[in-house]
């Protein structure tokens, strides 16, 4: 499921309702017939994932009429497979004019949506805090050596002992692990194993050659978004505060976290920041206002951060069926609905106000193909105010986001907006790119070998030596970890495949706030 680089408006709590056969008008608003008033459940559904598209989709102009689109010819093992075929279809629409292919193009599965997609709430649960899973997600360091690249503390992975760099040499007994693409058997093997199954059996290969083998349940655990965070000396009285941010889950379960990070680096007088977001998807997007706040000078307070731009019909108040979207206000137990929000840039524009006294003018991000939404969105707003330099590879590129529509008991997510920074800067579709032009850095490849913070890893050693020397190392062709043999991915397939194994992970930009109302 895509779940990757999306501006998610997920707000405060979700109150269901559906939107039934007498929401829909009889027309879908370019004088062609529309649905009809009786069917099927599924049926209207169907209907509604079209209505609701035609309304609210940031590219809603570019869907073809509800008789020329037929909803109701979508089918599926399941009604969510029926839906989320329709979701792919009406995502493939509307063309990208810089990239001739559709805004929502997905490169791993052409025909699929990188963007939208639908499912029965797992996506707020994830984000509040909790997950339901092993705990730790595959890397691909090379054609025939997969990591592990991440385990949560406290996860069933964490308590047996799994760590980031070890090889797995075997999953279910299965030891074909190297990769064939992202619709080969073994891919698909490996993406089943860790994320679509209750339990797994691994050996997994150590650093120094040792083996273990590990019996992992799913399991229900807190997500601490903190993977690591130390200072390094890097010498000539530079020091460098680094921290791995790995979600941006709801403020209640991060921003107490990130205030205990930048505390440490105040009291510490950092002088150069390392943001490690290599693996972060994104999540809620007052998080990510959060960690900009704490990074950004004191002098921007006040300032714009960034504006939400949303399609002419939000903007000029022609929306109909979001009136039937309705939620609870959690701080005063009134309802709301959202054709009673104001979707102008004007009434959707975010100002800086700064946390903390940590006082720095250059932050190092550290990105790839699973660097998305929210985290894109975090870049971004500093772009303008900081030497921002990123070192790694192509982030995902999601600069649209997207507020939960509730369908029967399903929730759909669909780009309803984009963001633009303070100067106007957007549109990263294709993904921010280490060492181009509009984004100065280093690009090279990830290395799942080493732990992070390990001064020696590769991408963290390039900020490092930048920080020492003014000047990045040129990248050399890697060798791998626990062979001999050089590299036989390019940096751009390393990262093609890094993309492919995230596919079943969340990736967005969460819009948790309360809009501003008409």
């Amino acid at each position: 499921m895509k779940k990757a680089f999306y501006l998610i408006v997920l707000l405060t709590a979700v109150f269901i309702a559906s939107c039934s056969k007498k929401d829909k008008k009889n027309t879908d608003g370019d004088g062609i017939t529309g649905p009809s008033k009786t069917g099927s459940a599924l049926d209207l559904m169907r209907d509604s994932v079209f209505l609701y598209a035609k309304e609210a989709y940031y590219w809603y102009d570019g869907l073809p009429s509800y008789s020329s689109f037929n909803p109701r010819s979508y089918t599926g093992s399941s009604d969510l497979d029926a839906l989320t075929k329709e979701v792919d279809a009406l995502s493939q629409y509307k063309i990208n004019p810089t990239t001739g292919k559709p805004y929502e193009y997905y490169s791993a599965v052409p025909g699929e949506a990188k963007y939208s997609f639908i499912d029965e709430g797992q996506v707020s649960t994830q984000l509040n805090g909790t997950n339901t899973n092993f705990g730790f997600a595959p890397l691909f360091n090379d054609v025939n050596d997969l990591r592990i690249k991440y385990v949560y503390p406290g996860s069933p992975a964490d308590l047996a002992g799994v760590k980031r760099g070890y090889k797995i040499i075997t999953i279910n007994g299965n030891s074909n692990l190297s990769y064939d693409g992202g619709s080969g058997t073994n891919t698909k093997f490996v993406i089943n194993a860790y994320a679509n199954s209750s339990t797994i059996t691994m050996t997994l290969q150590k650093q120094d050659l040792s083996t273990i083998n590990v019996s992992l349940v799913a399991g229900s655990y807190t997500i601490n978004p903190v993977l690591v965070y130390k200072t390094i000396d890097a010498g000539n009285g530079k020091i460098v505060g680094y921290v791995v941010f790995n979600s941006f889950t709801s403020d209640a379960n991060a921003d107490a976290k990130l205030d205990a990070v930048f505390n440490y680096f105040q009291t510490q007088g950092i002088t150069d920041l390392v943001v490690d977001l290599r693996y972060n998807g994104g999540g809620y997007v007052s998080t990510a206002e959060y960690l900009d706040n704490l990074i950004v000078p004191a002098t921007k307070s006040g300032t714009p951060m960034y504006s939400y731009y949303f399609n002419d019909i939000l903007v000029n108040n022609k929306e109909t069926l979001l009136a039937n979207q309705v939620r609870r206000d959690a701080s005063n137990n009134s309802l709301y609905n959202y054709s009673q929000f104001n979707y102008t840039v004007a009434g959707n524009t975010t100002k800086f106000a700064k946390k903390g006294s940590l006082n720095i003018s250059r932050v190092f991000f550290i990105v790839t193909g699973s660097t998305a939404s929210a985290s894109e969105l975090t870049i971004n707003n500093l772009r303008p105010h900081l030497n921002v330099q990123l070192i790694g590879t192509t982030s995902y590129g999601k600069p649209v986001g997207f507020f939960d529509i509730d369908i029967n008991k399903y929730q759909m997510y669909i780009p309803e907006f984009e963001t633009k920074n303070s100067a106007g800067q957007g549109g990263y579709y294709t993904g921010m790119t280490p060492g181009s032009t509009d984004y100065p850095g280093i690009k090279d490849y990830d290395d799942p070998t080493k732990d992070f913070g390990d001064p020696t890893e590769t991408l963290l050693a390039h900020a490092l030596t930048y920080v020492k020397t003014g000047i990045y190392s040129i990248p050399a062709q890697r060798v791998q970890g626990l062979s001999n043999s050089l590299k036989t991915f390019s940096v751009e397939e390393s990262n093609a495949a890094a993309i492919v194994l995230n596919d079943n992970k969340f990736s967005g930009m969460i819009f948790n706030k309360k809009l501003n109302k008409r």
